[in-house]
């Protein structure tokens, strides 16, 4: 990858990472709230619930991104993790923190692949 590439990539992940820490620091949609009505109570109950599925997904892409980072920092970023080949330029585009190629990022999802847990977590979609 081109020293072009890396800073505009590294820029990239860094402002991602900014909005991300930033709306996992908003935590106030998870409060439990008591209400006298059943319904609402069933109503905030969802929203609680879909606040901390996004506040996980979130937090799961902060660690993807952190991960890339450190690729960059080490000078693998960009390098399939599982195969070693280079990810086209095309999937880095796309998804930035990516840590595999596509073809090997679809046997994981598969089910293909086995992966070992630490790098498992890594190669976890963000839902």
């Amino acid at each position: 990858m081109t020293l072009a590439g890396t800073v505009r990539f590294t820029n990239l992940l860094l402002s991602k990472q900014t909005e991300l820490s930033g709306s996992l620091r908003k935590r106030d949609e998870i409060v439990i709230e008591k209400v006298s009505d059943t319904l609402d109570e069933v109503q905030l109950m969802g929203e609680r619930e879909l606040a901390i599925r996004n506040l996980d997904r979130d937090s799961k892409l902060l660690r993807q991104i952190r991960r890339a980072l450190s690729r960059i920092a080490n000078g693998t970023y960009g390098v399939c993790l599982h195969c070693e080949e280079d990810i086209l330029p095309k999937r880095m585009a796309a998804v930035p923190w990516a840590a595999c190629c596509i073809k090997c990022q679809e046997q994981i999802d598969r089910g293909e692949i086995e992966i070992d847990e630490p790098i498992g977590e890594l190669l976890a979609p963000a839902a």
